[in-house]
């Protein structure tokens, strides 16, 4: 995800967006626990983008 993308979505995309990720972050955790995630890298990577999201969600609302 960029950070260009991310600074053109509106405030409830945002938020729709970080709930998703947690949802899969948590699904990843399941995963990771019972030996049956693949992708190991992706938990780092989800971990960032909703930290980007987050980043830019609180930016937004200093703005205003």
């Amino acid at each position: 995800m960029k950070i260009t993308d991310v600074r053109a979505m509106s405030k409830d995309q945002l938020k729709d967006e970080i709930l998703k990720l947690k949802k899969e972050q948590f699904n990843l955790r399941f995963q990771k626990a019972t030996g049956q995630i693949e992708n190991t890298a992706r938990v780092r990577q989800i971990r960032r983008d909703i930290a980007r999201l987050k980043t830019v969600e609180s930016q937004q609302a200093a703005a205003k």
